[in-house]
């Protein structure tokens, strides 16, 4: 087998980067894990967040800009082409506060990275009686949120359902049930997988979430990416009572209600946990009192992928040229610019952006 481009790893983010690679005419082969692999695509929150975005980094926040700003034309194309809706809803999002100091340390920051982005950072502060109008489900212990109008939501799992299915229609090849163990370039890349199947490529790119901290130091990236768990919870099938997303809970285009999500430090443990499931709980019904009454349905843990500063990594590597790593705990977030303007850098075009904020050079020990 032999394809111009070879991605390890079959979530979103890899599907994501192949569809834009196929659509530039390209032949692409993905190599995917099996059902016990970590799998951050299939255990997320679904949100489409611009907000908090670039805090530490101002270009993370207009790469987040960028990149919703196209959701909306990129999910309308994969319903298109397979058939299958891929629900997006961006009318904005909040950032729920329940002290005041908390609410308006956040306001000063937010407004300070504004200025940095020449104001191209669409926010308003609404106080409690405000957001109720907005929210009339919310519960008094909150005292105001941020409503950032970049913000929406979208179905996770019909993205990458619809994403798996458009790549097969435009030719890529998806090979499910596989554990690269070695990546070789005598010529051309030669990646080996535990089963014995080997597939050559023209380039490789390493989008394998979590499979990166070991690949990676393979192919020359220092690959510096820990796990973290966040837990999740989902109510039954519920009437509308939630206008817009949080970080506390959104409700989903079929009307449960996902309540999320804990950021807890436990390495390779994606385990559900009842501490971890109350104080979600507890938080959903300070943030919408009418919650404590709903059934739960559902509950998961899953891994994040994460940095050291939380910003995706777009790095070539300097050993083995030709082979890319592409990870980021945004993988929502940023499937539109992975699908539409990743390929762009990948292939050095003139209208390849500039990723360089993104590249391991600032992990270098100085």
């Amino acid at each position: 087998m032999d394809a111009d481009y070879v991605i390890v790893g079959g979530g979103v983010v890899g599907l994501s980067v192949a569809w834009g690679l196929l659509r530039r005419g390209r032949t692409v082969t993905i190599l995917d894990g099996d059902d016990g692999s970590f799998r951050a695509s299939r255990g997320n929150f679904g949100l489409v967040w611009v907000q908090s975005k670039g805090l530490r980094q101002p270009r993370y926040g207009q790469w987040s800009q960028h990149s919703a700003a196209m959701w909306a034309d990129f999910s309308a194309e994969l319903a298109h082409n397979t058939g299958m809706n891929v629900p997006i809803e961006q009318k904005g999002g909040y950032d729920l506060h329940f002290s005041e100091e908390t609410l308006q340390a956040r306001v000063a920051q937010y407004e300070a990275l504004r200025d940095t982005l020449g104001g191209d950072y669409p926010f308003d502060v609404l106080g409690h009686n405000a957001l109720r109008k907005e929210e009339p489900n919310i519960g008094p212990t909150v005292v105001g949120a941020i409503l950032h109008h970049q913000d929406g939501h979208a179905n996770p799992l019909k993205l990458l359902t619809a994403l798996a299915a458009d790549v097969r229609r435009l030719g890529g090849q998806v090979l499910t049930g596989k554990t690269v163990t070695d990546v070789s370039k005598p010529d051309r890349f030669r990646v080996t997988c535990q089963d014995g199947t080997r597939v050559d490529g023209g380039r490789v790119i390493l989008s394998a979430g979590l499979g990166a901290m070991q690949l990676g130091p393979k192919l020359g990236f220092k690959a510096p990416i820990r796990p973290q768990r966040g837990q999740v919870l989902i109510t039954e099938k519920l009437p509308k009572m939630i206008n817009r997303p949080s970080l506390i809970a959104r409700q989903v285009d079929e009307g449960g209600v996902q309540i999320g999500a804990t950021n807890e430090e436990v390495g390779l443990d994606d385990r559900a946990t009842q501490q971890g499931l109350s104080g979600l709980a507890a938080q959903a019904i300070a943030a919408y009192p009418a919650l404590a009454k709903a059934q739960l349905v559902r509950s998961w843990g899953a891994l994040r992928v994460l940095s050291p500063d939380g910003l995706p990594i777009y790095q070539e590597s300097a050993e083995m040229p030709g082979a890319f790593l592409v990870t980021c705990h945004s993988g929502i977030t940023l499937a539109a610019a992975h699908a539409r303007t990743l390929p762009d850098w990948l292939e050095g075009t003139p209208d390849a952006p500039d990723l360089e904020a993104f590249s391991e050079a600032r992990f270098a020990v100085s």
